[in-house]
């Protein structure tokens, strides 16, 4: 029997933005975690703020959880239903609403993905920077505060965002900043709702920062014999103030594994990835003055791309990363997401290397070194226990470490699902203070219940 709030629903909708079919529901079950899926009772696509409100009206007045769903890339689970009812898909509020070129911004919905804005932004001369791999989509990339392999340049997405439109559980329409470039003028709503993984608020707009393209690219790589000797590169690159635009940690073992997925031919030792951009004679410097540094550190395999072509095809090897893991039949993929201080980062990723080592599982270490962040990629059959244990109780390890490091547990991924049970640990009594959040803003526990507080 077809409740009553479906029924609304159906009624409020048209015919193609409300769906109950098996595959839709299968679809909004699960994202690229291994997090268990659990479906919806029904996926909703909503095409403007309007509607967004009035499917959150139907959900208040019957108790209906409410989860966004954006691209289903997310690695922490915090797009599954965990409580049923709505899954929010907002594929088709994905226009421009005004862009401002003149001034550096754009308004989007939040369906929009990053590779679809800068389709449309790169044509002058622009380009939005944050860079995942995947091609999530920005409200899922906000919700996440997202960041990826340009962060040790741009930042992160809390970094990019000037202006939200977030509706409330209660069904309040609200703007969290304007579109100046900086203001001193009230609480940070922007920020709180940046990476608050829809639990306080479903994002219908976001005002980004942009930034111009650089005029000249430049890719290298090198090899190290250890990944000690990697971070310790990493960490002297940083403290010579050279401004790369991108630097990457490859373990070899991850390099063995990208090589076989792609055919990348890429030197399978412990390995950086640069990219330097800017003026053309300021990129080739740096680039010079940083191979010349790698050398005296004893570097191999220093490497620049020949072409453009050549850049992408190293950045693709790097973005494929996580692909070529789950390429393993019969393999689940699992990881871990750990931030430090950049002094702290050689021993961490020593430690996360043993970690893997004594468990006897394949996995590898690979991230954006030049922020502090790294990730762990651990593959182990799900129908045998004591592999599921081993991987858990390396990622459980490592965060704890992470966070003991004056770290976090998690720097870029989320919370979702997979961190919940980290929370305490890594901000003490802030975390009442968040709860009380959640509870004002959220007193039904309507939006995407069950993520981020257990």
């Amino acid at each position: 029997m077809t409740s009553k709030w479906m029924i609304e629903l159906q009624h409020t909708l048209k015919t193609d933005q409300y769906s109950t079919s098996v595959s839709e529901l299968y679809r909004h079950s699960h994202d690229e975690s291994d997090h268990k899926p659990v479906e919806p009772e029904v996926v909703c696509f909503p095409e403007s703020t309007e509607e967004v409100l009035a499917i959150m009206k139907i959900a208040r007045e019957a108790s209906v959880p409410v989860t966004p769903f954006g691209s289903g890339s997310g690695l922490e689970g915090q797009s599954i239903p965990t409580k049923g009812g709505i899954s929010l898909n907002f594929e088709r509020m994905n226009q421009v609403v005004k862009f401002s070129p003149e001034d550096l911004l754009v308004t989007v919905q939040p369906g929009i993905t990053r590779l679809q804005l800068n389709n449309i932004v790169n044509r002058h001369g622009l380009q939005f920077p944050i860079d995942p791999g995947a091609d999530a989509t920005i409200g899922g990339m906000t919700a996440t505060n997202a960041s990826g392999t340009t962060a040790v340049r741009y930042g992160v997405m809390r970094d990019q965002i000037i202006d939200l439109e977030i509706v409330l559980a209660d069904g309040t329409l609200l703007h969290t900043g304007t579109k100046a470039k900086k203001s001193s003028s009230g609480y940070h709503l922007t920020g709180l709702f940046t990476g608050s993984e829809g639990t306080l608020g479903i994002i219908t707009e976001i005002t980004l920062k942009l930034h111009g393209i650089p005029e000249h690219t430049i890719a290298a790589s090198c090899t190290f014999e250890t990944p000690h000797q990697c971070a310790e590169a990493a960490h002297m690159i940083l403290l010579s103030g050279i401004p790369v635009q991108r630097m990457e940690f490859v373990d070899a073992y991850s390099i063995a594994k990208v090589n076989d997925y792609g055919n990348y031919g890429l030197p399978e030792k412990h390995s950086l990835f640069f990219e330097f951009a800017g003026m053309k004679s300021a990129a080739v410097e740096e680039a010079a003055l940083a191979q010349e540094l790698l050398t005296d550190m004893n570097c191999e395999n220093w490497r620049i791309a020949a072409d453009s072509e050549e850049r992408a095809s190293i950045w693709k090897a790097r973005h494929e990363m996580a692909y070529a893991y789950r390429h393993q039949a019969g393999m689940t993929i699992t990881g871990g997401d750990v931030c430090v201080p950049i002094s702290k980062l050689p021993e961490l990723i020593d430690y996360a290397r043993d970690l893997i080592s004594e468990s006897g599982l394949e996995g590898g270490v690979l991230g954006h070194i030049g922020d502090g962040n790294f990730h762990t990629s651990i593959a182990y059959d799900a129908k045998d226990a004591k592999q599921q244990l081993a991987a858990e109780t390396i990622n459980e390890k490592l965060a704890y470490r992470a966070i003991e490091l004056e770290g976090t547990c998690t720097g870029e991924h989320g919370v979702g699902l997979g961190k919940m049970k980290y929370q305490d640990a890594e901000h003490g009594t802030a975390v009442t203070i968040m709860r009380n959040m959640k509870q004002m803003l959220d007193p039904n526990n309507l939006l995407n219940p069950g993520k981020i507080f257990a």
